[in-house]
């Protein structure tokens, strides 16, 4: 009868304190914090002097000491390789074992010499032994086989919390990554410079994996090298330069396969990149990934810490979502600084191109005055005076009426149209491309563009860049009218009748004021503070010059609707 009170004791104890330990999960979210409770209730259970929870280093492959109750100092931090001791010996063979004296132990491993007597139960996780539960007592045989099944279940039912809990950081640590990723994304999109991307690149890498330092080198396709572009630690960037040939390092590896490298050990590898940096910081381990647009290599984005670590599956995922990010941000800024450029190419190109109409209209109206006066001269028969010094000047003066003559005749050759510059071109081809030069300053201006397709092999026979130049003339005007956004529409056809192909430009716009309709092709007209009145005039030109024209089909409230035409080549 006593015994099986006392079973019933111990299968209520049991009962209890798993129901404690099974509670945990609920009501506490640290799992540091829950170690110490558990802990805390094998102590009170087993009347233990000491209890400890070690767990499997993935870095170091040995046991390391995450919480201990009552364990001498000397146990902080303390590592114990795999197999040794009766912690090392459970956590390798994944049974529970039980010494009722260490001292005739061979497994025991003496860490605290206060200790009589131990017991140590496996932990688990996904059914693999991932650490092990350990209850010390300073007494002799202080237990019992039943004390040890009991510590079985409370190792797995610790096993089960404590992965649960794990789980739920995990999930919450990649919600806060995923988030800082979008958000790193939007800051990323907005930048312009591609050295702002890049910077931006090394500091969230940072943020995101605790890391010591990040690096970004970017890849010189022609000279086929890697120059470091920004090298950051917790305080910011760092000055530091650095060049090397991807053949010459492990960094290499990534950039030629775009594939993901990384290294435990820097000071035992061959490494030819921060040599100096790497003993200075006693960096140990490396993830090295690559930043790749299209199969085009960009660079490389590496970061180190100041441990030996294996990076696992989690955090090469998020550096590779960061670095796709870092690519698709790196493209966009390169693309809208081509667009800048081109703008800045085409005021350049309207403002040459002005000079030279006013130059030639100037060279002309000289050349005719110019003209009667030599008439005049030649008419006078000055030459046949007998003063030999007035022959002389008037020698002098008859050359440089032809020195003035011939500069005239050069502005108004330089002048012509640009025929030698002409080739069969695509429409589709033109259109398509001049669509890639605006696709920037269309986001920016919030305006959705359509456009149709015409047939490859529809040629016309133009200087491609002014037919551009003056297609962008009328799309940088239409965005002009539309500063809250808006749509624009490109749609081309073919007129049988003429043999040409025509381009309606249509905005939805303010419109052009009436006023100013029967004059929009005149020089330095504009309704616009920042404009120069020069656009519609030269792309008005520009198509005159290639037998073709522009027109101004409707303008009002709804918008504005410009047609191009050109003629078809015959080829």
């Amino acid at each position: 009868m006593d015994s099986k009170i006392i079973h019933r004791d111990s299968d209520r104890k049991a009962v209890d304190v798993l129901y404690r330990i099974s509670a945990l999960s609920s009501s506490e979210s640290n799992p540091l914090l829950s170690l110490g409770k558990i802990l805390d209730e094998i102590i009170g259970v087993f009347g233990a002097s000491s209890a400890s929870l070690c767990m499997l280093n993935a870095d170091s492959d040995k046991l390391l000491i995450e919480v201990e109750k009552g364990l001498s100092k000397e146990s902080k931090g303390f590592e114990l390789p795999m197999g040794v001791g009766i912690t090392g010996w459970v956590a390798m063979h994944g049974e529970p074992y039980l010494s009722g004296d260490v001292a005739n132990e061979e497994k025991y491993f003496c860490l605290d010499d206060r200790i009589r007597s131990e017991m140590a139960a496996p932990l688990t996780e996904g059914g693999r032994t991932v650490g092990a539960l350990n209850v010390d007592s300073m007494e002799l045989e202080a237990f019992d086989p039943d004390d040890l099944r009991l510590l079985v279940l409370v190792a797995n039912e610790a096993s089960r919390v404590l992965e649960n809990m794990w789980m739920i950081q995990q999930l919450r640590r990649k919600a806060d990554q995923l988030q800082t990723l979008v958000l790193v994304g939007q800051d990323m999109s907005g930048t312009r410079k591609v050295d702002g991307v890049l910077e931006s690149i090394t500091r969230e890498a940072l943020l995101l994996l605790d890391c010591r330092l990040s690096a970004f080198f970017l890849y010189d396709s022609e000279k086929d090298y890697l120059r470091l572009h920004s090298l950051q630690n917790e305080n910011g960037l760092l000055p530091y330069e650095e060049n090397l040939k991807p053949a010459d390092s492990i960094l290499g590896s990534a950039l030629r396969g775009h594939r993901q490298v990384q290294t435990r050990d820097l000071l035992r590898t061959e490494e030819h990149h921060f040599v100096a940096l790497i003993r200075q910081e006693n960096l140990h381990s490396m993830l090295v990934t690559p930043v790749v647009y299209e199969d085009e290599p960009i660079g490389l984005l590496s970061l180190y810490v100041d441990r030996k670590h294996r990076f696992n599956d989690d955090e090469r995922l998020i550096v590779r979502a960061l670095a796709d990010l870092g690519a698709i941000a790196v493209q966009n800024a390169r693309l809208y600084g081509r667009v800048f450029s081109s703008e800045e190419s085409m005021r350049k190109s309207e403002r040459l191109t002005t000079l030279g109409t006013l130059a030639a209209e100037i060279a002309h109206e000289i050349r005719n005055p110019l003209m009667v006066v030599r008439l005049l001269f030649d008419s006078l028969e000055l030459d046949k005076e007998s003063d030999e010094s007035k022959n002389k000047d008037l020698s002098i003066i008859r050359e440089k009426l032809n020195h003035l003559d011939q500069i005239a005749g050069r502005i108004l050759d330089f002048g012509k149209s640009r025929e030698s510059f002409r080739r069969n071109y695509s429409i589709h081809e033109i259109l398509k491309d001049a669509s890639l030069l605006i696709r920037l300053k269309l986001e920016q201006s919030q305006v959705v563009l359509s456009m149709n397709d015409l047939p490859k092999e529809l040629l016309v026979f133009v200087d491609k860049g002014q037919i551009q130049q003056a297609l962008l003339n009328l799309v940088l005007n239409a965005l002009g009218a539309m500063p809250e956004g808006g749509e624009l529409s490109i749609h081309s056809s073919v007129n049988n009748s003429s043999n040409r192909v025509e381009i309606l430009v249509r905005d939805t716009g303010k419109g052009i004021p009436e006023d100013l309709r029967e004059q929009i092709f005149d020089s330095f007209l504009t309704a616009r503070t920042d404009g120069t009145g020069l656009g519609l005039t030269i792309s008005k030109r520009i198509l005159k010059g290639h037998d073709g024209d522009l027109e101004l089909v409707e303008s009002g409230e709804g918008g504005t609707v410009f047609k191009l035409s050109l003629p078809i080549s015959q080829q």
